[in-house]
């Protein structure tokens, strides 16, 4: 290495996503390095690198999705594997950040889980994070290390423009999305509306208001992420009740875990838009969705980081 600049780098995958890295990989013009990850039959994990990483700048592409606990120590034996390994720079693709949820504390004698593991990623040995969509902005604060945060927002706008849909509106389904919904609504040029939810217990949503004018209009409801379905199958069925023409729904991360399948299927959303930052089985996949690859951003930002190029464009 010299001045900073890496004479080589290689991308390594665990089991989390093997098609996504193999994706990006291929956009790179590089095969996946050679390395197995298994586990003893007590559950333990072996990781084995089955090639050289000395000097080089390397890139481990994990999501740290179900089974989320799994994916994580993958994550970090692989980070640590490659530290012994005397890698020159050790670069964790995380498009899926598992226990972004718990970044504060929301009552009494709660843990901070999203710094916990900021903290076990940064132990490990890692040297740089790149990430999408992180449920809360400031969980990049937790890390010590550089963190690069894409977002989703222009590959979904993207695909909703080039569907030309009149009457337009962005719904946001609860106020936590509120400028997620706004974003997506400056780049397709039309207003939102607000569902104003109260969430009796966690996995459990209630709708109560809708702020805004959604009466006979086509509305798409953003969210970062769908795990259970609850919150937006019941904000689907309320703005359809309520009047509106069309209802879609779009998301980064789908993790679908619990009834969201059943949910989804009866609500009354017509189509359900996803990025590819969570592996989505065959069996658990409906008509109504469609599917759109990260792939390209990842590889263009690994790009960028390798070349010490500006990811900040990648932000827009």
């Amino acid at each position: 290495m010299k001045n900073g600049v890496f004479a080589d780098y290689k991308i390594f995958a665990g089991n989390s996503h093997t098609a996504l890295a193999e994706e990006i990989a291929g956009i790179m013009g590089k095969p996946l390095g050679k390395a197995t990850v298994t586990k003893f039959s007590d559950g333990e994990i072996s990781v084995n690198i089955w090639e050289t990483v000395r000097g080089l700048d390397v890139y481990i592409v994990q999501s740290t999705c179900n089974p989320v606990n799994d994916n994580l120590m993958e994550l970090l034996i692989m980070i640590d594997a490659m530290k012994r390994a005397s890698a020159g720079r050790i670069n964790a693709i995380i498009p899926y950040y598992g226990y972004a949820r718990q970044d504060r504390k929301a009552k009494a004698r709660d843990p901070i889980t999203a710094k916990l593991v900021a903290d076990l990623i940064m132990a490990a040995g890692a040297d740089r994070v790149l990430t999408m969509d992180l449920h809360a902005n400031q969980i990049q604060g937790y890390f010590n290390i550089p963190v690069d945060h894409l977002v989703g927002m222009p590959i979904l706008a993207k695909y909703f423009q080039e569907r030309h849909m009149d009457d337009l509106v962005v719904v946001s389904p609860d106020h936590g999305s509120v400028t997620r919904a706004r974003n997506l609504a400056q780049y397709l040029n039309c207003p939102i509306a607000i569902i104003d939810k109260r969430r009796p217990e966690p996995n459990k949503s209630e709708i109560m208001n809708i702020i805004g004018n959604i009466e006979n209009k086509n509305c798409i409801i953003i969210d970062d992420m769908i795990d259970t379905a609850g919150t937006i199958c019941n904000a689907a069925n309320a703005i359809k009740d309520l009047g509106a023409k069309t209802v879609r729904a779009a998301a980064t991360h789908p993790v679908l875990s619990g009834p969201a399948i059943e949910r989804l299927e009866n609500s009354a959303i017509e189509e359900l838009v996803l990025l590819n930052t969570v592996p989505m089985p065959e069996e658990k996949k409906l008509e109504k969705m469609t599917f759109l690859s990260v792939a390209p951003l990842f590889a263009e930002a690994m790009t960028r980081v390798f070349t010490n190029g500006s990811i900040s464009v990648l932000f827009d």
